[in-house]
Protein backbone atom coordinates (compact mmCIF):
# COMPACT_ATOMS: atom_id res chain seq x y z
CA UNK A 1 0.00 0.00 0.00
CA UNK A 2 1.10 3.46 -0.96
CA UNK A 3 0.81 5.60 2.49
CA UNK A 4 0.98 9.24 2.74
CA UNK A 5 3.26 9.07 5.76
CA UNK A 6 5.98 7.59 3.69
CA UNK A 7 6.53 10.53 2.03
CA UNK A 8 8.74 13.61 2.67
CA UNK A 9 7.96 16.83 1.66
CA UNK A 10 10.99 18.67 2.57
CA UNK A 11 12.64 16.99 -1.06
CA UNK A 12 13.18 19.20 -3.49
CA UNK A 13 11.26 18.29 -6.76
CA UNK A 14 11.32 19.46 -10.43
CA UNK A 15 8.70 21.95 -11.24
CA UNK A 16 5.43 21.13 -11.17
CA UNK A 17 6.12 16.87 -9.98
CA UNK A 18 4.27 16.79 -6.54
CA UNK A 19 4.44 13.62 -4.39
CA UNK A 20 0.57 12.68 -5.80
CA UNK A 21 1.72 12.15 -9.24
CA UNK A 22 4.74 10.19 -8.13
CA UNK A 23 2.21 8.05 -5.62
CA UNK A 24 0.23 7.38 -8.87
CA UNK A 25 3.14 6.12 -10.76
CA UNK A 26 4.33 3.71 -8.11
CA UNK A 27 1.06 2.23 -8.00
CA UNK A 28 0.91 1.66 -11.82
CA UNK A 29 4.21 0.55 -12.03
CA UNK A 30 3.52 -2.39 -9.33
CA UNK A 31 0.30 -2.99 -10.83
CA UNK A 32 1.26 -3.06 -14.55
CA UNK A 33 4.70 -4.80 -13.74
CA UNK A 34 2.87 -8.18 -12.03
CA UNK A 35 2.82 -9.83 -15.35
CA UNK A 36 6.76 -9.29 -16.38
CA UNK A 37 7.93 -11.11 -13.45
CA UNK A 38 9.65 -13.80 -15.86
CA UNK A 39 11.85 -11.16 -17.61
CA UNK A 40 13.17 -10.40 -14.15
CA UNK A 41 14.55 -14.37 -13.63
CA UNK A 42 15.42 -14.04 -17.51
CA UNK A 43 16.92 -10.65 -17.96
CA UNK A 44 17.19 -8.83 -14.69
CA UNK A 45 19.10 -6.26 -16.59
CA UNK A 46 16.07 -5.64 -19.19
CA UNK A 47 13.70 -5.77 -15.88
CA UNK A 48 15.34 -2.73 -14.60
CA UNK A 49 15.43 -0.67 -18.46
CA UNK A 50 11.16 -1.51 -18.33
CA UNK A 51 10.92 -0.23 -15.19
CA UNK A 52 11.83 2.95 -15.58
CA UNK A 53 10.09 2.49 -19.26
CA UNK A 54 6.91 2.21 -17.29
CA UNK A 55 7.98 5.06 -14.83
CA UNK A 56 8.24 7.28 -17.75
CA UNK A 57 4.72 6.12 -19.04
CA UNK A 58 3.27 6.83 -15.95
CA UNK A 59 4.29 10.47 -15.47
CA UNK A 60 3.42 10.95 -18.65
CA UNK A 61 0.12 10.23 -17.94
CA UNK A 62 -0.19 12.01 -14.30
CA UNK A 63 2.41 14.57 -14.14
CA UNK A 64 3.55 17.52 -15.84
CA UNK A 65 5.74 16.26 -17.71
CA UNK A 66 5.78 14.35 -20.96
CA UNK A 67 8.05 11.77 -22.88
CA UNK A 68 9.77 12.51 -25.87
CA UNK A 69 7.44 12.42 -28.81
CA UNK A 70 10.66 12.17 -30.93
CA UNK A 71 11.27 8.04 -31.23
CA UNK A 72 15.02 8.83 -31.37
CA UNK A 73 15.34 10.86 -28.43
CA UNK A 74 13.03 8.83 -26.29
CA UNK A 75 15.02 5.55 -27.02
CA UNK A 76 18.60 7.01 -27.05
CA UNK A 77 19.32 10.60 -25.70
CA UNK A 78 18.14 12.56 -22.75
CA UNK A 79 15.77 13.02 -21.20
CA UNK A 80 13.27 10.58 -20.88
CA UNK A 81 10.53 13.35 -19.97
CA UNK A 82 10.36 17.19 -20.13
CA UNK A 83 8.21 19.82 -18.50
CA UNK A 84 5.05 20.30 -20.68
CA UNK A 85 5.48 23.80 -21.81
CA UNK A 86 9.31 23.92 -22.04
CA UNK A 87 11.68 24.28 -25.06
CA UNK A 88 12.38 21.23 -27.49
CA UNK A 89 15.30 21.30 -26.80
CA UNK A 90 14.63 21.95 -22.93
CA UNK A 91 17.15 23.40 -19.95
CA UNK A 92 18.29 20.78 -17.29
CA UNK A 93 16.07 22.32 -15.06
CA UNK A 94 13.45 20.84 -17.06
CA UNK A 95 15.01 17.64 -17.97
CA UNK A 96 13.74 14.69 -15.67
CA UNK A 97 14.90 11.14 -16.78
CA UNK A 98 13.55 8.73 -15.06
CA UNK A 99 15.63 5.22 -14.05
CA UNK A 100 15.39 1.96 -12.00
CA UNK A 101 17.61 -0.14 -9.63
CA UNK A 102 17.00 -3.47 -7.70
CA UNK A 103 20.26 -1.37 -5.61
CA UNK A 104 19.93 0.79 -2.71
CA UNK A 105 22.25 3.50 -3.81
CA UNK A 106 23.92 3.09 -7.26
CA UNK A 107 23.09 4.65 -10.24
CA UNK A 108 23.83 4.25 -14.10
CA UNK A 109 23.44 6.26 -17.05
CA UNK A 110 24.59 5.94 -20.54
CA UNK A 111 25.18 9.81 -20.40
CA UNK A 112 26.54 12.19 -17.89
CA UNK A 113 24.10 15.01 -18.50
CA UNK A 114 22.89 17.97 -16.02
CA UNK A 115 19.12 17.17 -15.18
CA UNK A 116 16.71 15.98 -12.48
CA UNK A 117 16.90 11.92 -11.94
CA UNK A 118 14.02 10.43 -10.55
CA UNK A 119 15.38 7.04 -9.35
CA UNK A 120 12.67 3.65 -8.88
CA UNK A 121 14.03 1.64 -5.97
CA UNK A 122 12.17 -1.74 -6.87
CA UNK A 123 12.24 -4.91 -5.27
CA UNK A 124 11.03 -8.37 -6.86
CA UNK A 125 8.83 -10.34 -4.43
CA UNK A 126 7.28 -13.31 -5.75
CA UNK A 127 6.82 -14.44 -2.46
CA UNK A 128 5.12 -11.88 -1.44
CA UNK A 129 6.42 -11.16 1.80
CA UNK A 130 6.27 -7.57 2.04
CA UNK A 131 2.49 -7.03 0.65
CA UNK A 132 0.38 -9.74 -0.48
CA UNK A 133 -0.57 -9.82 -3.99
CA UNK A 134 2.47 -7.46 -4.74
CA UNK A 135 5.22 -9.59 -6.47
CA UNK A 136 6.98 -6.15 -7.56
CA UNK A 137 7.33 -3.28 -4.79
CA UNK A 138 9.00 0.02 -5.28
CA UNK A 139 10.20 0.57 -1.79
CA UNK A 140 12.16 3.53 -2.57
CA UNK A 141 11.76 7.03 -5.20
CA UNK A 142 15.05 9.05 -5.35
CA UNK A 143 14.51 12.81 -6.97
CA UNK A 144 17.92 14.34 -7.26
CA UNK A 145 19.34 17.28 -9.74
CA UNK A 146 22.39 15.94 -11.08
CA UNK A 147 24.94 17.81 -12.75
CA UNK A 148 27.61 16.46 -15.61
CA UNK A 149 30.04 16.52 -13.51
CA UNK A 150 28.46 13.92 -10.77
CA UNK A 151 29.08 11.26 -13.12
CA UNK A 152 32.02 9.69 -13.66
CA UNK A 153 32.69 7.10 -16.74
CA UNK A 154 33.15 3.93 -16.86
CA UNK A 155 34.90 2.39 -19.57
CA UNK A 156 33.73 -0.99 -21.77
CA UNK A 157 34.04 -4.52 -20.57
CA UNK A 158 32.53 -5.72 -23.75
CA UNK A 159 35.03 -8.03 -25.68
CA UNK A 160 34.74 -9.83 -29.23
CA UNK A 161 33.10 -13.01 -28.64
CA UNK A 162 32.97 -12.72 -24.77
CA UNK A 163 30.23 -10.37 -24.01
CA UNK A 164 30.36 -7.83 -21.39
CA UNK A 165 29.37 -4.39 -20.51
CA UNK A 166 29.35 -1.22 -22.60
CA UNK A 167 30.31 2.11 -21.39
CA UNK A 168 28.22 3.57 -18.62
CA UNK A 169 28.31 6.75 -16.24
CA UNK A 170 28.22 5.58 -12.84
CA UNK A 171 26.94 8.31 -9.95
CA UNK A 172 30.13 9.56 -8.14
CA UNK A 173 29.90 9.05 -4.26
CA UNK A 174 26.18 7.61 -5.25
CA UNK A 175 25.20 7.27 -1.16
CA UNK A 176 26.42 10.59 -0.29
CA UNK A 177 24.54 12.38 -2.98
CA UNK A 178 20.94 10.73 -2.90
CA UNK A 179 21.06 10.93 1.03
CA UNK A 180 17.92 12.73 1.68
CA UNK A 181 16.20 12.65 -1.64
CA UNK A 182 14.21 10.06 -1.38
CA UNK A 183 10.77 11.55 -2.02
CA UNK A 184 8.67 8.25 -0.75
CA UNK A 185 10.49 5.22 1.21
CA UNK A 186 8.56 2.93 2.64
CA UNK A 187 8.72 2.52 6.62
CA UNK A 188 7.88 -1.24 6.39
CA UNK A 189 11.44 -1.68 4.83
CA UNK A 190 14.61 -1.53 5.73
CA UNK A 191 17.80 -1.79 4.97
CA UNK A 192 19.87 -5.32 6.19
CA UNK A 193 23.13 -6.40 4.30
CA UNK A 194 22.55 -3.72 2.26
CA UNK A 195 18.90 -5.34 0.98
CA UNK A 196 15.79 -3.90 1.29
CA UNK A 197 13.50 -6.55 3.70
CA UNK A 198 10.36 -6.48 5.64
CA UNK A 199 11.13 -3.92 8.82
CA UNK A 200 10.60 -7.03 11.76
CA UNK A 201 9.41 -9.73 9.85
CA UNK A 202 6.47 -7.28 9.07
CA UNK A 203 4.56 -8.54 5.99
Amino acid sequence: MVRPEDFDSRVELPRGLTTSAIRKAVEYIERELTDLIDLYYEQANVFSAVVGIYGTKALDAYSPYEKSRHLDDAQQRFPDLKRRGSSPHPAPEDCLESKASKRPWALQAHYNHGGWYIVWRYLVDTGEMVEPGKPVIIWRVDVAFLTATDWKYEGSTAKNGLGGRTHTFGLRDAAKKLRGKAVYSRSDIELRGGKPVPRNGER
